[in-house]
């Protein structure tokens, strides 16, 4: 059994009552009041019927995909939201990834990545497993994944949920306990929207919440889910980009990772290292890249 599969189950919120959530807040971020989310009111779940769900759940059992993929294809389900990112529905990852269904129902997902940054001021990278159904062995960001739709990943004031959600992914992928990445650390910067197919059937569509946060952590990788974690300075990572643009050592880089390096990342290096994050913080703007 894994780690995602110990600690997470997720129940549909029309199947059962959500408890209330009262998380701690941090002081640089105002209180925000918890409560239940009209569910039923506005999010155009029930769309996808039960054939559809059938259908999708034969297509699922693909030669190569590994059980701990296809379980969180089908447990988790991503939060829908438009190019403003106004919540419109949810949906399984796994139709949230197929290019038909992003392409013919233009289905954009909520997201988000992970910059994590040590006191000497080196970005943690990690290398995707290889059986991650999208951009399998992928050099990227420290974490990247979705926020869920459940109630605590649900809260928009101050990226709330989306906070909580990275906390989550942390433990589950990196092993980076809870108590050493409390959600008042992380410092949402800013917001882009992206589509990139990884092959011909899988592809992201999302709008990515992009989290930077400094601190020493305890590293202790998910197999199911990370191959490979290293630090690098400004100069490391200048050299991979060489690498991968050079095509050596067959190394890629995911293609959300390099659209942050390409226009914000070495800017906001800056900020890491003279404690001036807020700064360049920027929520209001949607960054529509390509």
């Amino acid at each position: 059994m894994t780690l995602s599969s110990r600690l997470y189950t997720f129940a549909s919120p029309k199947h059962c009552a959500l408890p209330q959530i009262s998380p701690s807040f941090p002081l640089k971020y105002p209180p925000i009041l918890t409560r239940s989310l009209p569910f039923a009111s506005h999010f155009r779940r029930a769309s996808l019927s039960f054939s559809t769900r059938s259908t999708a759940m034969g297509d699922a059992v693909d030669a190569g995909m590994d059980a701990v993929q296809r379980r969180l294809m089908f447990e988790d389900e991503c939060i829908l939201v438009d190019e403003n990112d106004r919540i419109v529905g949810h949906d399984t990852k796994y139709n949230c990834h197929l290019m038909e269904k992003i392409e013919s129902e233009n289905l954009l997902h909520r997201a988000f990545s992970v910059f994590l940054f040590n006191s000497k001021f080196e970005l943690l990278l990690q290398q995707r497993s290889a059986t991650k159904v999208t951009f399998p062995l992928v050099w990227t960001n420290t974490c990247c994944s979705h926020p869920l739709y459940r109630e605590s990943e649900l809260i928009d004031e101050n990226a709330l949920g989306v906070r909580n959600a990275a906390q989550r992914k942390l433990l589950d992928e990196l092993g980076i306990p809870a108590e050493d990445a409390s959600v008042d650390q992380f410092t949402p910067l800013g917001r882009m929207l992206y589509k990139a197919p990884s092959d011909g059937k899988w592809g992201e569509h999302e709008l990515d919440y992009l989290l930077f946060i400094v601190r020493d952590v305890n590293v202790n990788p998910n197999p199911d889910e990370v191959a490979d974690v290293k630090y690098v300075s400004r100069n490391d990572l200048k050299e991979l980009l060489r690498k991968a643009d050079a095509g050596e050592e067959g190394l890629k880089l995911s293609p959300w990772f390099r659209l942050v390096v390409d226009n914000f990342l070495f800017k906001w290096w800056d900020h890491v290292e003279k404690g001036t994050l807020l700064e360049a913080a920027d929520m209001k703007t949607i960054h529509k890249l390509t």
